[in-house]
């Protein structure tokens, strides 16, 4: 398939909530090696279709060692979090050159639809569990730098503009 382009911040885009895949058909599918070849091409573990300009509640997610371990995920949801934080650098190809320390749950359960079109639970942990949580927000609207406080949140899009 396609490596794509992502869209720079401050893209609308990234703020805007994708809307929910009703069933799973040849072009999500096509999307979906795209959305896997744009993460390799990053290099990234994850990838959220609003971050390539889809407003669709699509993603990607591949935080194996030796790669090409991807989980596609259609309208994904978190149905369970873990209480323990695991603190992970995070950072997006719509913003590069800065990243942030971000907590979030060490493990999800998370609802989504699989690539035949099921409704599948699975539980992530550690850094697929970051990336999966990473990829939700960017459904949602949300940007990793979200998650800090509003004078870490400032001095990072300062470092940011500076940095292009």
């Amino acid at each position: 398939m396609t490596a794509r382009r992502c869209i720079p911040w401050p893209d609308r885009r990234l703020r805007a909530v994708a809307q929910p895949v009703s069933e799973i058909t040849d072009e999500i599918r096509a999307l979906w090696a795209d959305m896997v070849d744009t993460m390799e091409a990053m290099p990234g573990v994850g990838l959220a279709a609003p971050q390539i300009g889809v407003l669709l509640r699509l993603a990607v997610v591949d935080a194996s060692q030796q790669r090409g371990q991807a989980v596609l995920l259609a309208n994904p949801e978190v149905l369970h979090a873990s209480v323990d934080l695991r603190a992970h650098d995070e950072g997006s190809p719509n913003l590069p050159g800065v990243w942030a320390e971000v907590k979030r749950p060490r493990a999800v359960t998370v609802r989504f639809l699989n690539a035949e079109g099921a409704v599948e639970d699975r539980d992530f942990v550690g850094l697929w569990a970051t990336s999966v949580q990473h990829q939700i927000d960017h459904l949602q609207g949300r940007m990793y730098f979200d998650h800090l406080s509003k004078t870490k949140r400032d001095m990072l899009l300062r470092r940011a503009r500076k940095a292009v």
